[in-house]
């Protein structure tokens, strides 16, 4: 599927419709450049999941791991930007997550391999002007 986003409120808006269709294990992976809109698409689905919107989600680029709790399944944010060998990610206890019934989208994917074999769907945000956004989602 693809998606033309105008906004940021426009880039949720398509992840939360987005997250509906997501069950429990799902393992998202999430590509694109810096300030791409990976993080806002993460706000977005936290949205669709019900998570308290006492919650800020954020990007766990310092803590790498952020966990929200909602009404329904817990989301894990996982932000793999500052992990340069992939054997890094070992130490955050991502098996533990990815065994667990929890929907986990992990910005960066692309820096652990071994992650790329467990996702479920894939979201690549390519930047097409000022706010303008181009959003693909392929089923993996």
């Amino acid at each position: 599927m693809k998606f033309t986003s105008k906004s940021p409120s426009q880039t949720q808006k398509i992840a939360a419709a987005f997250s509906k269709r997501l069950r429990p294990g799902s393992v998202i992976g999430l590509v694109g450049d810096l300030g791409a809109g990976k993080t806002t698409f993460v706000q977005g689905m936290a949205k669709g999941l019900g998570i308290d919107p006492e919650y800020y989600v954020n990007s766990p680029t310092f803590t790498l791991v952020n966990e929200y709790r909602g009404r329904g399944t817990p989301l894990i944010h996982v932000d793999l930007y500052r992990i340069e060998k992939p054997m890094e990610g070992e130490t955050l206890g991502l098996e533990e997550y990815l065994a667990s019934d929890a929907i986990v989208a992990v910005e960066w994917v692309e820096r652990m391999p071994e992650l790329e074999k467990r996702m479920t769907e894939s979201v690549e945000i390519r930047v097409a002007g000022d706010n303008r956004r181009e959003i693909e989602i392929r089923q993996c």
